[in-house]
């Protein structure tokens, strides 16, 4: 997009109010434990309104297999199972933890569902089967849609073995390394051309982000993130419309000079100006890579990454995203954010947000267009914190410590959309989700339930039934806060139509009340 583009636009932008968010009413419940699991219990927590029929006992089977809105009779779980071996990735991940005291009350979400009691008995002995929730209309809403209700929790199914699942899901050590290698070779030739030369961007830094470097990658190692971070000291930010999300990032008088005054137009920082001369520096440099079949992709219309694909001798995709690192006081949006203070506790979350923060050049939408001199915020490094010292004790997951099953439900959570992209690959309605979507859903399931005893890794499939449960919610009340910026709402209907988000839900559902038969197709 011509950056001169925001220029006309800005300042009846900055006059213009913030998009409406949706948001639901809502109502205290509080969940109960499995039985196996001694779980705290956690504090009362708002649900989504009630208004689902109850279930009818004691129905038949039905012999026709359903289709996809269809709903087949829920499975009643299966008495305790085993805890299963480790994997190597959790020895991977218990080097580091945080030691973290209660704090405050964390900030309300959709409640979580109620945990059905577990059935005991033998083995072989025959599973009770129960017909799902007479569908109730819901205004607004598809009358097939039914309602999650407060206490009238769906039973996880018992059809499926997650355990199977996550050890399909498991990396090789050996392809992640190969990966790795080429990867860390292309980022480095990058790397060092950009602070070689006298540019703009030579005091650029590499700082790994994404899945990948979460230990929360599945199916293969074929994407990677990788942020090259530029400090920009004395800048003031300026938030556009209000969106919480979006700023125009302006520079105090520097006595040095300002070594980005290039990329100014009227004493605003414009991001696609920037990002322009960042692509053609990189696109010159791939030339230059003998050793390596690496090409650029064509730039994705309102995305902040350079994409490389590297093409033997795998195929990966490389996602090099410039970001401005700024260090202060994070923006006033944030101060309600990142509720980890009954998690991971208070003064753990008062010394993340000491760090920096980050500005990544994706613009803010505007009409039909984008604004091209607008940045969005990034907490992308506080996200992988986060997840690397999960555990309310320091030493959940640690070589001698408790294992959870924090990290299991959130690779689970990521798959289930991934594959509904491949079931669903020619209909629209899942291009606007992705797995950012999944993972704020599970840190706000996090927060809720704070506890290490309520992620016991033998309680997988309930722990992931709570996070489905929980993002079901938040599609059908349309209601998805941003972790770190609780004023925006990522389900609001300018982000997401409601026919999309009735998509995605009636197919989760499907796949919850079957046992998820997505986890074993492509």
């Amino acid at each position: 997009m011509d950056p001169r583009r925001g220029k006309a636009t800005r300042a009846a932008s900055k006059a213009g109010a913030a998009a409406p968010k949706a948001s639901a009413p809502s109502a205290k419940g509080a969940p109960t434990k499995p039985r196996e699991a001694g779980v705290v219990p956690p504090a009362a927590r708002p649900a989504a309104p009630s208004g689902g029929s109850t279930r009818a006992a004691g129905s038949q089977r039905k012999k026709s297999a359903p289709g996809p809105q269809g709903r087949p009779p829920v499975r009643a779980r299966r008495a305790g199972a085993g805890e299963a071996p480790l994997s190597a990735e959790d020895a991977e991940d218990a080097e580091d933890a945080v030691d973290g005291p209660a704090g405050v009350a964390a900030a309300p979400g959709p409640s979580l569902p109620s945990a059905g009691s577990r059935r005991e008995g033998r083995a072989g002995s025959a599973r009770e089967r129960r017909s799902l929730p007479t569908p109730t209309e819901v205004p607004g809403l598809d009358p097939l849609v039914p309602v999650l209700s407060r206490g009238c929790r769906e039973a996880a199914p018992g059809g499926w073995k997650p355990r199977q699942v996550l050890e399909k899901l498991r990396l090789s050590r050996l392809e992640i390394s190969a990966a790795a290698e080429i990867v860390n070779r292309v980022v480095g030739h990058l790397l060092r051309r950009l602070q070689s030369c006298e540019s703009e961007f030579k005091d650029v830094a590499l700082l790994r982000t994404g899945s990948y470097y979460e230990h929360v990658k599945v199916s293969a190692p074929n994407e990677f993130d990788v942020m090259f971070k530029l400090e920009v000291p004395r800048i003031q930010l300026e938030e556009y419309c209000n969106s919480g999300t979006h700023y125009f990032v302006k520079f105090k008088r520097n006595p040095k000079g300002n070594p980005l005054s290039q990329f100014l137009e009227k004493e605003i920082l414009s991001a696609s100006k920037m990002l322009y001369t960042f692509r053609k520096i990189i696109k010159e440099e791939i030339k230059n890579m003998e050793d390596t079949d690496v090409i650029m992709e064509r730039k994705k219309r309102g995305s902040p990454a350079v994409t490389l694909v590297i093409r033997k001798p795998e195929q990966i995709a490389v996602d090099v995203v410039l970001a401005l690192e700024a260090k202060g006081s994070w923006p006033e949006s944030t101060k309600e954010g990142l509720p980890i203070s009954n998690w991971l506790g208070v003064k753990v979350r008062k010394s993340l947000r000491l760090q920096p923060f980050y500005l990544v050049p994706k613009n803010a939408k505007e009409g039909n267009g984008f604004q091209g001199e607008t940045w969005r915020l990034s907490f992308s490094h506080i996200e992988k914190d986060i997840l690397k010292n999960h555990g309310h004790s320091k030493t959940c997951c640690e070589i001698d410590g408790v294992k959870c099953c924090r990290k299991d439900c959130l690779k689970l959570m990521k798959y289930l959309l991934e594959q509904l992209k491949k079931k669903f690959g020619n209909r629209k309605e899942l291009n606007k989700f992705c797995s950012y979507h999944v993972k704020t859903a599970f840190l706000h399931v996090c927060t809720q339930d704070p506890h290490d005893s309520q992620w016991q890794s033998k309680d997988v499939e309930y722990c992931f039934d709570r996070c489905v449960n929980y993002f079901l919610q938040c599609l059908q009340t349309e209601d998805l806060k941003h972790y770190f910026i609780p004023g925006f709402n990522l389900f609001s209907r300018d982000q997401i139509d409601k026919m999309s988000k009735e998509f995605l839900l009636k197919q989760i559902e499907y796949e919850r009340n079957s046992g998820f038969p997505v986890f074993g197709e492509f």
